[in-house]
């Protein structure tokens, strides 16, 4: 008797299907079972509203984790940047795959570079982490952008420099690299001068706690380097107390001779959205071995943030 499919909980954005199906076939390659997509519409996909308005974290993850608990699919994708920092115990994070590029992406008009940017142009994102740092960003070249929120998938976003409502948009490299669009970025924006979201550019594959079976399976799409990272991000963003809407911006990077991973690096920063005040710190500290080794680096520079005025620049909330 062959087993029954695995049935996989995504969104339907193209993102989405496309990085879920990347999943899905990892999956289907780990365990020899079929691999089913089942798509879930989330609040985060229907509201109209600013993600900072409607709380940031969890939009886009509860319906996922709702079907998961009814057991109407048996794991689920997210992009890790989305997911709340306190885990449910009736949930297995299972694995975080290797990470794609985490860096943030310019698409501008005419090929334009970021330094290219006439003053005063209208750069369109919805995160008030990039808005913060993309302002300080163009003061340090003695330039002033206007940004501007906006929402929509990557067609939208992208077609609002297309039709010219806006010279540029900010995007996240590695979704556009899952769906094959990275030729229209127009600028790499160096994580020394815009730091990611947490986790951002990683997977998290989650599935119920109880199903020993499954979580030991996807664990073999673990990346071990990639969860200590993404694991200290996530606790310097749980310990500055901020939901995604703000403006919290973290990366922990492996460092080492190219043989030998000697050290992590975790770098992060908070600012009000109008890039004037920004507090910016990093620490390294040896490779962690445990979760909670990774988790302990975050707090600590969380709190080193914290003594440096960050919690003062918390309270903003872009609208």
């Amino acid at each position: 008797m062959t087993e029954r499919a695995l049935r996989l909980g995504t969104r339907r954005s193209k993102l989405a299907m496309a990085q879920s199906g990347q999943v899905a076939e990892a999956v289907r390659r780990l365990t020899g079972r079929a691999v089913e997509l089942v798509e879930i519409t989330t609040y985060g996909d229907v509201s109209r509203e600013h993600l900072a308005q409607i709380g940031g974290t969890g939009v886009f993850v509860a319906a996922l984790r709702e079907a998961l608990a009814r057991g109407e699919v048996d794991f689920a994708v997210h992009s890790l940047k989305d997911l709340p920092t306190t885990q449910p115990d009736e949930l297995a994070l299972a694995a975080v795959p290797k990470r794609e590029d985490p860096r943030d992406v310019l698409i501008a008009r005419d090929g334009l570079t970021f330094e290219q940017l006439p003053n005063g142009a209208r750069v369109g994102t919805g995160s008030p982490r990039r808005m913060a740092q993309l302002n300080a960003y163009a003061r340090t070249h003695g330039l002033t952008i206007d940004t501007v929120p906006i929402r929509g998938n990557v067609d939208t976003r992208i077609g609002f420099v297309r039709n010219g409502e806006l010279d540029a948009v900010v995007l996240a490299a590695a979704g556009l690299n899952r769906i094959g669009r990275t030729d229209e970025v127009t600028d790499f924006l160096s994580v020394d001068f815009v730091l990611p979201a947490p986790g951002q550019g990683a997977l998290a594959i989650e599935c119920a706690a109880d199903n020993v079976d499954l979580v030991a399976a996807l664990a073999e799409l673990d990346d071990p380097h990639t969860r200590a990272a993404v694991t200290a991000e996530r606790s310097l963003l749980a310990a500055l107390e901020a939901g995604c809407s703000a403006p919290v911006g973290a990366l922990a990077d492996l460092l080492g001779d190219g043989q030998d991973v000697t050290e992590m690096r975790l770098r992060g920063v908070v600012g009000t959205t109008d890039g004037s005040t920004l507090v910016q710190l990093s620490t390294t500290g040896s490779v962690p071995t445990s979760h909670g080794d990774a988790a302990a680096l975050g707090r600590e520079l969380a709190h080193e943030m914290l003594a440096k005025g960050a919690a003062g620049l918390m309270g903003e909330r872009a609208l």
